[in-house]
């Protein structure tokens, strides 16, 4: 590559790319999936913010069709912009049908499938309610599925959203193929609960993407700034799940910075989006700067790790050991006894 010598050249060679690709044509419906992800900034706040997303979208849906990818996932609340204060919430909530609308033409048109979080406006049992949410829709433009978060990060998202299936548990998690490979979704905090991967692998799923919002610092409504940090979980938590469950696990973030409206940063976000595969070894990986990851996922290329025929994650399960795992209480290392409630909506939203 030629010497860059100054930021007008800098910016021809963008977009950044990682590709990691088995062959020059994608994986034959149900012998695996060509796979990307795209990682970038995003803006937040109003309907131009969706708009602005919406383009964004499009553009990198098609940079990620000119590789032959099967299926694309941005990173969480990717329409709306992640960081909404509870009284802009109205101007950033749509229904899955009008997320629907946007997206689905850009999945004809690029003929790809995508995996897009949004802000979800929704009615439930005669109350307006809204959910951290995305849809995936395939590439003639169907909607396959549309997920709501089951369990929320902080008390900022506790008050802007509502946890998703709490009366229809069972309706949480659910696969969906996609060129013939089985693709659950969690989403962001879901990343770091075990016990739904293990769900999703019970299941059947092969790929399993979590869009995310992982950040450095966030700007809150008074106008401080957050001053938490946590573990990289794109290095601990995605490949272990990938390594026990094996499947292929992708975590797919935002990069360097959100903007609201009044062009004011609000947001910087880690940059760490992962794709994992069934030995827990990382197959490509961003860093903090806007990109397209774009990788082949095939199940059949992964011998079991451990003696074939003999011994086996799922099929060793004994599921008669498990009952403590869905108690409505745990006692916690200090010797108290946490009570779980049966609505965790409750004490957020009151009716």
């Amino acid at each position: 590559m030629a010497p860059i010598k100054n930021k007008a050249d800098f910016h021809k060679k963008l977009p950044i790319k990682m590709l990691r690709l088995n062959h020059d044509n994608p994986p034959a419906e149900g012998e695996g999936i060509r796979y990307a992800l795209y990682q970038g900034g995003s803006r937040v706040g109003d309907r131009a913010a969706i708009a602005h997303n919406l383009a964004n979208l499009k553009k990198w849906a098609a940079l990620a069709a000119e590789h032959k990818a099967q299926l694309m996932a941005v990173g969480e609340l990717f329409l709306s912009g992640y960081n909404i204060w509870p009284d802009l919430i109205e101007d950033s909530v749509l229904t899955a049908d009008e997320a629907t609308e946007m997206v689905a033409p850009i999945c004809k048109e690029s003929n790809i499938a995508l995996i897009v979080p949004y802000a979800e406006r929704a009615t439930v049992e005669g109350e307006r309610q809204y959910f951290d949410s995305m849809v995936l829709i395939d590439k003639e433009g169907n909607l396959l599925r549309n997920y709501r978060k089951t369990l929320l990060w902080g008390d900022a998202e506790k008050t802007n959203w509502y946890s998703g299936y709490v009366n229809n548990p069972e309706e949480a998690y659910e696969v969906n193929q996609v060129n013939g490979i089985n693709v659950g979704m969690l989403n962001c905090y879901e990343a770091e609960f075990p016990e739904l991967f293990r769900i999703l692998a019970l299941k059947g799923a092969q790929l399993i993407v979590i869009p995310t919002a992982a950040d450095v610092g966030t700007q809150e409504r008074n106008g401080n700034w957050s001053e938490w940090a946590y573990p990289d979980v794109s290095r601990t938590s995605i490949p272990a799940s990938s390594y026990s469950n094996k499947c292929f696990v992708s975590y797919v973030n935002h990069s360097l910075y959100e903007f609201r409206p009044d062009d004011t940063l609000t947001m910087i976000f880690l940059g760490n989006s992962v794709v994992a595969d069934p030995y827990g070894e990382i197959m490509v990986h961003a860093h903090n700067a806007e990109c397209l990851l774009v990788t082949d996922c095939v199940p059949g290329d992964y011998w079991a790790t451990h003696p074939k025929g003999q011994s086996d994650f799922i099929t060793d399960r004994r599921p008669s050991l498990f009952g403590a795992m869905t108690a409505m209480s745990a006692t916690l290392p200090d010797g108290s006894v946490h009570n779980y409630p049966a609505d965790p909506n409750a004490a957020w939203h009151k009716k």
